[in-house]
């Protein structure tokens, strides 16, 4: 008889080898999944230490002028890469420095340049002191900092050096060695150096150097070249005001921008249109993915294309422009070849779009970072655009604007006469005219530039009134160009006000014929002229034109944009006319503008200015439109230290000339859908 203890102790055991079986079957499907199954998986799985995500450098974008014809692009050239992946770990310093030092003989041997970020140097006595060009002392405070160095400020060169050596391990090359490898090596250390992050140390090295380092793998263990674009310009001496410059980023914007995608090792543009397109041109970063297994084999895939830049078409037309900058070179020249200086600005009235814009002296793209200490101490200033951020006393060329403020206000009509003996007095003050005129009227008041028909404008007027109507042809106020330029200054009570100094009757007659505190950049006056022209409207002034997509070849193009429309009737507006086109056909520049295939309406100015060795000078001042009836385009122009307007008058016909022999069907040839299918 069983009994019950038996018989529990039976399920027990069934129970017990149920179990048995479930598991060894649970693992038998487990290993059959794992084997079988998602083999593949597994074994990368088991096989890979790490992954990593590389981003793979975009080219930036083309920049090309309204006709297509390219003005930026890339070229492709070699740089020189450390490849964590790669390279000796940080804790083998010994490996890492003579790597090192066999790339610093091969780029030396080849004549190539390598990372010399490092502030330090060796001076002719041999002892270690702290670089001293334009970016030394923020480099100088980074490499003290706790991330690199780990000083404090007080810290001298001497001390840099010795806790670079100890950082490194350099203590056994002399000083002039160590401080080869140590740029390199802190290089490294500056620029985040990491799987995920290869850093460059010598850009557009030649295919000799190339060939020798692809050929010494085991000697240069860790070095790897790279195909890199590099800006590119047709001819490097067109508008470099306009089209500014790149560099690398900089530690401050790369803790701005690092959540745009933005690594320490990219370049950004620092100026003119490369900076204020950077986004467009800025292309849209690759990814390689790295994945390291345990035997220490490197697997590189490319996940995702790098997509370039878009093209940013500019309003500018190139053979326009070489004209201008060739026109106001040769104006400024003809005045001094040491000291003139100038700029010239052509815009179209209906639009607001630049069709050129010159500032001279000029420099040559190509030469910029070489040679950047020596244009920025050129006492000629050509790294300033003249055009944009010179502001200068406009002289007569305001008289316009007085004028139609009167005849809109009503203080004045086309019949109003003011006498002219040559003085004005106003209380107990003087005020000078250049000639006895006798009575004048609007029209000939502008032919003669008659500064006592102004100087009873500015009496009727009042400075509230004169600044209003200035204010809405936009003088003292910015264009609204892409690139930086300056507010210049609207003569009146407020600023006077504002530095400190109190405003008098005799400023607002002087205001009146752009003297006083009135300061107008050459891109604020060609518009001013250009809002004469087209009868009042005043568009934005800009120098882009469309974007070209480079992922679909979409092309956004940039409508114009109306800032004011003046307040001033029509007719009031063509006895301003009357009196611009008078000074073009009787004025001291009517046989510069006596062609037959355009006419022309201009106001000249002069304006005295203090120059070398406290002699008084004159800038010359010239506003243009053409044709006079219809006009198209708009020229403004400043011959710094020229005898009077009248000096500039080449330069613009220069202009005129080009365009109305070049572009006889100037609108319809320069649409951008057309011209750049």
């Amino acid at each position: 008889m069983i009994t019950v203890k038996a018989r529990h102790k039976s399920i027990r055991s069934i129970v017990a080898v149920i179990l048995v079986i479930a598991t060894v079957l649970g693992f038998g499907v487990k290993l059959y999944d794992i084997q079988i199954t998602n083999n593949n998986y597994y074994e990368q799985q088991n096989s890979a230490v790490s992954k990593y995500n590389v981003q793979i450098e975009a080219a930036r974008g083309k920049i090309v002028d309204r006709n297509g014809n390219v003005l930026v692009t890339n070229r492709q050239g070699n740089s020189i890469i450390i490849d964590a992946a790669y390279f000796p770990s940080a804790k083998e310093n010994e490996a890492r420095n003579e790597i090192i030092l066999n790339l610093i003989a091969v780029f030396e041997k080849n004549g190539e340049e390598w990372a010399q970020n490092l502030p330090l140097k060796i001076t002719k006595k041999g002892k270690i002191a702290f670089k001293t060009d334009k970016d030394s002392k923020k480099e100088i405070i980074t490499m003290k900092s706790k991330d690199m160095l780990n000083l404090q400020h007080y810290a001298t060169a001497q001390n840099c050096f010795d806790a670079m050596v100890e950082k490194y391990g350099l203590e056994s090359f002399d000083k002039k060695t160590a401080l080869k490898i140590g740029n390199i090596r802190y290089e490294l250390t500056r620029m985040l150096f990491s799987i995920d992050n290869p850093v460059s140390i010598a850009e557009d090295v030649s295919d000799l150097t190339v060939a020798e380092i692809k050929e010494g793998k085991e000697k240069f263990l860790g070095a790897d070249v790279k195909i890199v674009a590099y800006r590119e310009y047709e001819d490097s001496t067109i508008a470099p005001h306009i089209l500014g410059t790149v560099r690398k980023i900089n530690a401050e914007e790369y803790s701005e921008l690092k959540d745009k995608g933005y690594k320490i090792t990219d370049e950004i543009g620092e100026s003119g249109i490369e900076k204020a397109m950077e986004e467009q041109l800025r292309g849209v970063p690759g990814e390689k993915t790295i994945t390291i297994d345990t035997n220490g084999n490197v697997h590189e895939e490319i996940t995702k294309e790098p997509i370039q830049g878009n093209t940013v078409v500019l309003t500018i037309d190139k053979n326009l422009q070489v004209v201008a900058q060739n026109s106001i070179k040769s104006a400024c020249d003809k005045v001094s070849l040491a000291s003139s200086a100038g700029a010239v600005v052509v815009e179209d009235c209906n639009s607001g779009e630049v069709l050129a814009a010159a500032s001279y002296p000029s420099y040559d793209l190509n030469d910029y970072y070489e040679k950047y200490e020596q244009l920025s101490k050129n006492p000629r200033n050509p790294l300033w655009s003249r055009f944009a951020l010179g502001a200068y006393a406009p002289g007569s060329t305001f008289k316009p604007a007085m004028a139609a403020a009167a005849l809109q206000e009503g203080v004045i009509n086309s019949s109003t006469t003011f006498y002219c003996s040559s003085v004005f007095k106003y209380y107990d003050q003087e005020f000078g005219c250049l000639d006895a005129h006798g009575y004048q009227n609007v029209d000939r008041s502008l032919r003669n530039s008659c500064n006592i028909f102004y100087y009873n404008v500015a009496t009727k007027l009042g400075i509230n009134k004169m600044n209003h109507y200035a204010a809405m042809f936009g003088l003292g106020e910015k264009t609204g160009v892409e690139i930086p330029e300056s507010t210049g200054i609207l003569a009146g009570p407020a600023e006077r006000e504002a530095a400190g100094r109190l405003w008098l009757g005799g400023d607002t007659v002087q205001a009146a014929i752009g003297q006083s505190d009135n300061l107008f950049t050459p891109l604020q006056l060609c518009n001013y002229s250009a809002t004469i022209a087209n009868g009042g409207t005043r568009y934005q002034m800009h120098f882009v034109k469309a974007i070209i997509s480079s992922a679909d070849g979409t092309v956004t193009q940039k409508e114009s944009k109306i800032l004011d429309t003046i307040e001033i009737s029509s007719s009031n507006l063509n006895l301003v006319h009357k009196g611009m086109r008078a000074v073009a056909v009787e004025g001291n520049v009517n046989t510069v503008f006596n062609s037959k295939k355009y006419t022309v309406a201009c106001k000249t100015g002069t304006s005295q200015v203090i120059g070398a060795n406290g002699a008084k000078r004159n800038n010359g001042f010239l506003i243009t439109f053409a044709p006079y009836k219809n006009p198209e385009i708009s020229v403004a122009s400043v011959v710094e230290l020229a005898g009077s307007g009248t000096e500039t008058a080449s330069a613009t016909a220069d202009i005129l000339n080009y365009y109305y022999s070049n572009s006889p069907n100037a609108k319809k040839a320069q649409k951008t859908g057309t011209l750049l299918d």
